[in-house]
């Protein structure tokens, strides 16, 4: 007989499958099948109809993801954040322990539910960016070299995949524990390169500044060395944060609380199962509107980004490839000179 058990079953439609979404897809479900952590979600099969739709079975995840838990409850109560954020680590751990990056980590690919009668059980989905540390990956195109979502991306990720470790998801993670605290991003901006060059120089708000109020002490400190702009500043460690976030001394998060949240936002709320989705493919960005210094020099780095595939790790010295313009390679230079020395937006 039939198991009968509610399952998720995720799509790559044919006229979606190109060679690169099926690499991405069979790459996701591969290396997801082979984490067996309670918070990670869990793979049962995968394969391909006869009429050519990619797809596999998963864990059937009847829950809310992070993102939509703050758009309709604002920002989470320390305590929460804590209780949540210990099981992703956990599950982050066992994951880079066999040498494997997430690299998407974000309150939309992380999913509270309700498990063997506990609430607020969170798991972690959407490996479709994971990165094998012990295989080399294949050459990328320079239109594949930021992956993931930048609101939540790590420096390095943005510079180039190369610079990527276990690391860069303990920063993605310090980013979400942020828009949990404060129901904000860490930083913003109209465009993606705006939110880039953020990431790449400037240092976040605390935490308890953002939201107005006072957050534990520990717990801000944490979330702040997580967003150290230098990966060799963060946590050695997914292990090593667990540790941090069981001695921060902020009161366990109890079942009581979790299930009268959850029954507060149960009538009100959309339940959603992202585990559900459907492939899809990520927009292009687009080059900023310059309107002052500061978007200038966004504008430099998105040419950089253009013609050499990855931003720079230098402060903005890149060489351009041979074939570029020389007018080109001075505008460059002008755009990520001191801002007394750029050219007006309008010219």
């Amino acid at each position: 007989a039939l198991l009968q058990r509610p399952t998720a079953i995720k799509l790559l439609p044919p006229e979606r499958a190109g060679a690169d979404a099926i690499a991405r897809f069979e790459r996701e479900v591969q290396l997801t099948s082979q984490l067996t952590h309670p918070n990670t979600v869990a793979i049962y099969d995968y394969g391909r109809t006869a009429e050519g739709v990619f797809y596999y079975a998963m864990e059937y995840l009847d829950g809310m993801d992070l993102q939509r838990l703050v758009e309709l409850d604002g920002a989470q109560p320390p305590a929460r954040v804590v209780h949540v954020l210990k099981q992703v680590v956990s599950a982050l751990a066992e994951a880079h322990a066999v040498g494997l990056v997430h690299r998407d980590i974000k309150p939309a690919n992380i999913v509270l539910c309700e498990r063997g009668g506990r609430h607020d059980v969170a798991k972690v989905v959407d490996f479709g960016l994971v990165k094998n540390l012990t295989a080399q990956d294949p050459q990328r195109s320079a239109a594949q070299l930021i992956l993931g979502t930048p609101l939540f991306l790590a420096p390095e990720a943005i510079r180039g995949p190369e610079g990527v470790d276990a690391r860069s998801d303990l920063y993605a993670c310090g980013a979400v524990a942020y828009y949990l605290l404060t129901g904000r991003p860490v930083f913003e901006g109209d465009k993606l390169v705006d939110i880039c060059s953020h990431h790449l120089f400037d240092l976040p708000v605390p935490p308890s500044q953002r939201l107005g109020q006072p957050l534990p002490e520990a717990l801000e400190r944490i979330v702040l060395r997580c967003l150290e702009k230098e990966a060799d500043a963060r946590f050695p460690s997914a292990d090593a944060l667990y540790d941090a976030l069981c001695a921060c001394g902020v009161p366990a998060w109890s079942e009581a609380e979790a299930r009268a949240c959850g029954s507060r936002l149960e009538n009100s709320a959309e339940r959603v199962s992202p585990t559900a989705r459907t492939v899809s493919a990520e927009p292009a960005a687009e080059p900023p509107a310059p309107s002052g210094p500061h978007d200038l020099r966004a504008l430099g780095l998105f040419l950089i980004l253009a013609a050499t595939g990855a931003l720079p790790t230098d402060g903005g010295r890149r060489e351009l490839p041979p074939g570029v313009s020389p007018r080109l390679g001075a505008l460059v230079g002008q755009l990520l000179g001191p801002a007394d020395k750029r050219p007006p937006a309008d010219k």
